[in-house]
């Protein structure tokens, strides 16, 4: 006989997990307990949001589910944020949520909320621990949702009195991973597409990617000359410096790029489901039917057919199909090679950062520097806002696992995520991207990054206004401004408070010196960057904006 919170912790280790991130509460007392004696690591967290981006980027990074764990009510509604992202970026993660106890359901106690109701239009898989003695049968479960087909969150409350009552469980059991492989037939289909083809255009994207994947595909790529594009977001899944890479189909992708995409007759579409942002809302690949041929390749069959009706699908994930397409070979040099070398000279020169801009700090140089400096393996992270057009336009990535940020573009994510990456990864530098609204957003997260002793470097980049918002709004309205500005504080002072490190950078020429002083403390850094709120993109100002120019 064992209590629910001592088989809670007993399902979660015999399921390898080794580390979790949480905010404690009272409602999952006995789990904390049994945690004690636990070979399992607790990240003790800010904020119940900060701790499911956390779990979030665990999952993002390494391909295991992250593991969360938040208290009732507030805390459950505060960890939303991290399940919609983890539910539209396809990554896996089980937040585990304390509940008021059985006798009290449907009283409106206190906290109470119906999770099956609140997460379940939100999350893979919805439930509730209503008989303690199926504690291990419902986390292994858990963990085969969260990581079979397409990945996603799965949710779990835990009533209190399943956790301090005893019960008589079978051990539990890891999950069996699900691997889905391409069928021969289709995969000569897709061949003979490939082989008769003139303008072919891959396009890689989603999660159940592995370095290995990766790899495999950059050689098979290289052996059809085969031009290739990564979606908004998985700039990790092919190495920028590839002779056949050609850019990031993302917002605002090269119109080079964009043109070559729609005139293509044949379009490789693998692990991605290319939604609203990648596709330009719909414009380089039309939902639901496409002008060009449609290969897609997904891991999970609903969501084959479920945007764009392809010509071929492929029910697999990205990393068997990229086993089975290295079998192939062409049999005579691809007649668009020149293309393909057409492409990647378009997206250097795209890559490439600007060296002037308005006000007294470019960050087009800013970019440039940080190009020589970080290693093939450093890992960024970051939200949403104007900043990162910056990092996604103009870091050049090598590696897989270097990249997290959520493509469902929410707002303070960066510096969690961050914590989590350094968490897994001590050995190799991480740094945030933030704006001043995004890290505000999830900022106190920083304080996780001083106790547990993260040297994580946090770049915010401070224009004083919600930027996104602003650039909208001016095109909408120009001259109409109205709740996007923001009156900010010292961003350096307060990274010192903390107990971190912290530099200002108001010219251009002081960022390198503040960058290196910044990884030389040891200690978390943050650099701000003081930016003059024009330089809202990398070729166009607010006034241009404002304008109609």
């Amino acid at each position: 006989m064992k209590t629910g919170g001592k088989l809670i912790v007993e399902a979660l280790e015999a399921n390898g997990v080794d580390r979790l991130y949480c905010v404690p509460g009272e409602s999952y007392l006995a789990v904390l307990d049994a945690l004690h004696d636990s070979p399992i690591k607790t990240i003790v967290c800010r904020q119940e949001g900060g701790a499911a981006m956390m779990a979030d980027c665990h999952g993002r990074l390494i391909g295991k589910p992250g593991i969360c764990f938040v208290t009732r009510g507030p805390g459950a509604t505060n960890a939303s944020a991290g399940v919609h992202i983890a539910m539209q970026d396809s990554i896996p993660m089980i937040l585990f949520i304390g509940q008021i106890a059985s006798h009290a359901r449907e009283r409106e106690a206190f906290q109470e909320v119906n999770y099956r109701a609140f997460f379940g239009p939100i999350a893979k898989w919805a439930t509730e621990i209503e008989d303690a003695s199926r504690i291990p049968e419902i986390v292994t479960r858990a963990f085969s949702v969260a990581t079979s087909g397409r990945p996603g969150p799965v949710v779990i409350a835990l009533p209190e009195d399943m956790l301090t009552s005893e019960a008589e469980a079978p051990a539990a059991l890891p999950w069996t991973p699900v691997e889905t492989r391409p069928g021969e037939p289709e995969m000569r289909q897709f061949a003979d597409l490939l082989a008769n083809a003139k303008r072919p255009f891959a396009i890689l994207g989603g999660t159940r990617w592995t370095a290995e994947a990766k790899s495999a595909f950059e050689k098979t790529a290289e052996a059809w000359a085969l031009p290739v594009g990564v979606s908004f977001r998985r700039q990790m899944l092919f190495d920028h410096l590839h002779p056949c890479y050609a850019g990031d189909v993302g917002i605002s992708p090269n119109p080079k790029l964009a043109s070559y995409i729609k005139q293509s007759d044949l379009v490789l579409l693998i692990g991605g489901r290319f939604g609203e942002m990648p596709s330009s809302d719909y414009t380089l690949l039309k939902s639901p039917y496409p002008d060009q041929t449609l290969v897609h390749v997904h891991a999970d069959p609903d969501e084959l057919g479920r945007v764009y009706r392809p010509t071929v699908a492929i029910n697999s994930t990205p990393a068997a199909f990229a086993e089975a397409f290295a079998k192939t070979a062409p049999k005579a040099p691809p007649a668009w090679e020149a293309e393909t070398e057409r492409l990647h000279a378009a997206y250097l020169d795209w890559s490439t950062p600007p060296e002037s801009g308005p006000g007294p700090v470019a960050m087009g140089p800013i970019m440039a520097y940080l190009e020589t400096v970080l290693a093939d393996d450093a890992i960024i992270t970051n939200g949403a806002g104007n900043y990162a057009t910056w990092v996604h336009r103009f870091h050049r990535s090598r590696r897989f696992a270097t990249q997290a940020a959520p493509t469902s573009g929410s707002m303070g994510y960066g510096t969690p995520a961050a914590v989590a990456a350094k968490q897994l990864f001590p050995d190799r530098q991480v740094i945030a991207f933030a704006g001043d609204g995004c890290f505000l957003m999830n900022g106190q997260e920083f304080a996780t990054a001083v106790q547990y002793g993260l040297p994580i470097v946090v770049i915010v980049v401070n224009n004083g206004i919600y930027g996104t918002i602003r650039m909208h709004q001016e095109r909408e309205y120009p001259g109409r401004v109205s709740g996007t500005d923001l009156v900010n504080p010292d961003f350096a002072a307060l990274a010192r408070a903390y107990g971190g490190h912290g530099e200002t950078v108001e010219k251009t020429a002081d960022f390198a010196p503040a960058f290196e002083r910044a990884r030389a403390s040891g200690k978390p850094a943050i650099v701000e960057i003081r930016l003059d709120p024009e330089a809202i993109t990398p070729t166009r100002t607010l006034t241009d904006i404002r304008d109609g120019r």
